[in-house]
């Protein structure tokens, strides 16, 4: 009938002040899809109501759509002429509609020359959807919005032969032939209302496995998991991740599954980790499949942590998902601070800590400090697809984290009863979620609530003071917030902060004046203090020595601290505090320290001289039996270059590579006899186990072999070529490969070459371990990269049209090869404007992400800053841009 023609090139700011409620419901939605070879057929019967709560007097009904053509509308059965309804890029709208009524749509949809991976379209040969966030209205016509829930019945129709499987949300209530045609046809329906972006469907020719969980009331509740029969062997892991997440969402939240069957597919082409889509959880491959031979602990551990947080969606984000986007943390701050918990539980709490945190620091500070800072809760966007940020979800779960702090373990499970009870089947805002933990624990959090509302990463300065005579110490703590986009000047957060106070013996007992020691007080070696004003003093009595205070213990704050600890303080702490995420965080101070030195060396043209008592710490840690091997390798890492990058006023990228590089060759050389007894006291033929002990003693051992192969030292060079060859899991091989790769040794330059080439051959039918093939070689800090990252685009194993491949090589290359990137030749960056503007008109959310280290080009020196400018107003004067490019290029440009 219609097709809407090309879209306003001028994208429009949503602003959270403009939400209104919406002026229909939709109480049931019937879908059928036909799935064709040249097109797709979709019939759309929904059954509408006024909402009878927005007392509007507009008769119109505007429905959200795009990129499809409309064959026919009808309402109650009479079918509309043209002249009925106004159709543009982007909406349906019908001026005049009952109060109650049934419309029906069809349109026309070609999934096959889908690229953006939006709504319904074809990985591979294989249909499924992504609809998350606005994917739906690239189906149907709808009301395309969080707030409008409704219950769905699915029907597929599709060849039998090549899409034996056809699967959608809900359980299967009716499924046959078509013999003379030769397709089939099944039916899902969906009993929970939900919004249509988790809506899914799935045609293809898979193969699952299967088991299944008997929920805590006695519910047998089968359980799928759907790949390509060549991965069927890569699945045991994510269902044994899934069953132990349902045990573990039944104890510790009391939240029991639903559905009769809880399914999972593995799709190769997906721009997201997975999608929580109710009953049917569409997986990237890269989260789901895992086997020793193909799959690193790290992505062991991935798959384990992202397997828990789509399940964890069931209740936090289905059943209770958020009423529009701006309250996206509601479900996914919350969600990822469940799933951290969870994998602390599975394993080592402190290193889950340590490597959340470096996330935190690294990652989600810099976009805190960048152009798209915004608050965990955003006032206003362009396209949301560029707001599934780590601001939203890493600093959205430490939000959740210190409202779990300091309201207890008891209160806090009272608060999610109370808020999963209260909202379950609604769409709701983060003030509900906060209101109930208030309503649950009798705590007012009004001030809290700044931590949804402000932008920016906090900063305290603390300093300390003792009086001998008096025998007291003053903490003195101050905050302050620095301007972002959507505010300069902020009010004072609510900040808890978890501390202790050490002595040479130890820690000392905790005695704030002014303050009655609770009864039920375990441990008076650890309080949580709370900064609620500009600055506060806290004054402990009884303390009989000067003391070292250990501020932000388990980093009970997304914050900045200044404290002017000297480097004796810090290795008393490495040493003696209790807290496991404090020691690893003294390392790391330390460690900045050095590396400080060592750039000012640089820049001097100096010899590097590493301050000794760096040396003798890390010989403690790898002598202190009582430290868990994992947490010895974290203590053992230098601070990265990216970390060094955030932390710096001026990003001095020469210096910070090639003084970190000369603390490490000096830290290998000085410990190479106790680096090379832990290595060699590693049994490398062990069979694989993916326990905690186990891939802590794999951590160890391969950071005793970096430090070794970046020596040069000619029998580490064989050890790491051997370990390659040899290795009976992909965490070994892996290691070894990097560190030879990565390596500027004469002697490494023969044997990465062969390595290379013998991982290629060996693994060039399995695309997850490709694009580790090409990420280690993107990410190598050797002159010429560049030119190798291009060559390898030209390869057989690449596709710009994937979105794992993009992140492994052009992702690698830009985001983690700060050296080579940041080229004073600026060719990183007209690289990358290239690979943005040829993915703008095919994936444009991937484009927009792979915009992020042009974003920081305040960061750098006068000339970078003019090089990547140049690149981001090349881009940004694309006449087709995309909105998900535009808004990231105009906000990173405006002054």
């Amino acid at each position: 009938m219609a097709s809407a023609a090309l879209k306003d090139a001028q994208p429009k700011t949503i602003f959270l002040k403009d939400y209104r409620a919406p002026e229909f419901l939709i109480d049931k939605t019937e879908l059928h899809f036909d799935l064709g070879e040249r097109e797709t057929v979709v019939t759309a019967r929904l059954q509408l109501r006024r909402n009878p709560e927005t007392n509007s007097e507009n008769k119109a009904l505007e429905l959200h759509g795009t990129d499809m053509v409309l064959r026919r509308v009808a309402i109650d059965g009479k079918e509309l002429l043209g002249s009925d309804f106004l159709l543009s890029p982007e909406s349906l709208t019908i001026p005049a509609v009952p109060d109650q009524f049934v419309l029906e749509c069809v349109t026309v949809i070609k999934p096959q020359e889908n690229t953006s991976l939006e709504g319904l379209y074809k990985s591979r040969t294989m249909y499924c959807t992504q609809c998350e966030a606005e994917g739906f209205r690239k189906i149907t016509y709808y009301l395309d919005r969080p707030d409008v829930m409704s219950e769905f019945t699915t029907t597929i129709v599709a060849d039998k032969q090549d899409f034996p499987v056809l699967l959608s949300n809900g359980n299967l209530v009716e499924q046959g032939d078509d013999a003379e045609d030769g397709r089939h046809w099944a039916k899902w329906h969906d009993p929970f209302k939900k919004p249509a972006y988790l809506f899914a469907l799935v045609a293809g020719d898979l193969e699952f496995i299967e088991d299944s969980y008997t929920t805590i009331s006695s519910r047998k509740v089968t359980l799928r998991i759907y790949v390509e029969s060549k991965d069927l062997d890569k699945c045991d892991h994510a269902m044994t991740s899934l069953k132990n997440a349902m045990r573990w969402d039944e104890e510790v939240y009391g939240r029991e599954y639903d559905l009769d069957i809880f399914m999972i597919v593995a799709v190769d082409d997906f721009n997201m980790g997975a999608m929580e889509n109710k009953g049917l959880n569409i997986f990237n491959t890269s989260c789901v499949l895992a086997k020793p031979e193909t799959t690193t602990d790290q992505g062991f551990q991935r798959v384990e942590g992202v397997v828990a947080h789509e399940y964890f969606h069931n209740w936090s984000g289905n059943r209770v998902t958020c009423r529009d986007w701006f309250q996206l943390s509601l479900k996914e701050g919350f969600t990822v601070y469940r799933d951290a918990e969870f994998s602390a539980d599975m394993g080592s709490r402190t290193v889950k800590r340590v490597e959340d945190v470096s996330l935190l620091r690294t990652m989600q500070f810099a976009e805190d400090g960048g152009p798209m800072a915004h608050p965990v809760r955003p006032d206003s966007y362009m396209e949301i697809s560029n707001f599934y940020t780590l601001t939203v979800y890493e600093k959205g779960a430490e939000v959740v984290r210190m409202i779990a702090n300091l309201l207890g373990e008891e209160n806090f499970r009272k608060g999610s009863d109370l808020y999963f009870e209260r909202h379950d089947g609604q769409a709701v805002t983060t003030d509900d979620f906060v209101k109930a933990m208030e309503d649950a624990s009798g705590r007012d959090l009004a001030q809290f609530r700044r931590w949804y509302t402000q932008a920016g990463t906090p900063r305290l300065e603390a300093s300390g003071h003792y009086d001998a005579e008096r025998q007291e110490f003053a903490l003195t703590i101050k905050q302050s917030c620095p301007p972002t986009p959507e505010c300069e000047h902020k009010l004072p957060f609510h900040i808890p902060i978890a501390m202790g106070l050490l002595g040479d013996a130890g820690a000392l007992p905790l005695y704030i004046k002014g303050q009655a020691l609770d009864p039920e007080t375990t441990d008076n070696t650890h309080r949580v203090l709370e900064l609620t004003e500009v600055e506060q003093t806290f004054v402990f009595e009884r303390v009989q020595e000067a003391p070292v205070p250990t501020l932000l213990r388990g980093f009970s704050a997304p914050v900045k601290l200044d404290y002017d600890y000297s480097r004796d303080d810090l290795m008393l702490i490495m040493r003696a505090d209790s807290d496991g995420f404090s020691r690893w965080n003294a390392s790391q101070e330390l460690g900045v320290a050095v590396i400080e030195d060592a750039m000012a060396a640089y820049r001097n043209d100096k010899a590097v001289v590493v301050d000794e008592r760096l040396i003798e710490a890390y010989r403690a840690v790898l002598s202190d039996e009582s430290l868990d091997k994992a947490m010895v390798a974290l203590m053992l890492t230098l601070p990265t270059e990216a970390y060094l990058s955030e932390i710096a006023e001026v990003v001095d990228v020469e210096a910070i590579h090639h003084g970190r590089r000369a603390v490490r060759l000096v830290i290998g050389r000085a410990l190479a006899s106790e680096l090379s007894n832990v290595y060699l006291s590693y049994d490398h033929s062990c069979a694989y186990r993916a326990t905690a002990d186990a891939v802590a003693e794999r951590s160890l051992c391969n950071v005793a072999l970096g430090y070794l192969v970046c020596t040069g030292d000619e029998r580490a060079l064989d050890h790491c070529y051997q370990q390659y060859c040899s290795g009976n899991n992909m965490t070994d091989v892996m290691a070894a490969l990097t560190a030879l790769v990565h390596s500027d040794a004469p002697g490494a330059e023969r044997l990465k070459r062969e390595a290379l080439a013998d991982y290629y051959k060996r693994w060039q039918s399995e695309p997850l371990v490709v694009n580790q093939w090409l990420m280690v070689q993107a990410t190598s800090p050797q002159p010429g990269t560049l030119d190798q990252v291009k060559a390898l685009m030209e390869h057989e194993a690449f596709d710009i049209k994937n979105p794992n491949k993009v992140r492994s090589l052009i992702g690698g290359f830009c985001g983690q090869n700060a050296i080579n990137f940041h080229a004073i030749s600026g060719e990183g960056y007209g690289f990358l404007a290239d690979q943005i503007l040829a993915l703008n008109a095919l994936n444009p959310q991937i484009a927009a992400r792979l915009l992020t280290p042009l974003t920081k080009w305040r960061k750098y020196d006068e000339q970078r800053q003019l090089l990547m400018k140049k690149a981001l107003e090349r881009i940004q004067a694309e006449p087709q841009l995309s909105k998900d490019v535009y808004e990231v290029v105009s906000k990173s440009l405006k002054v």
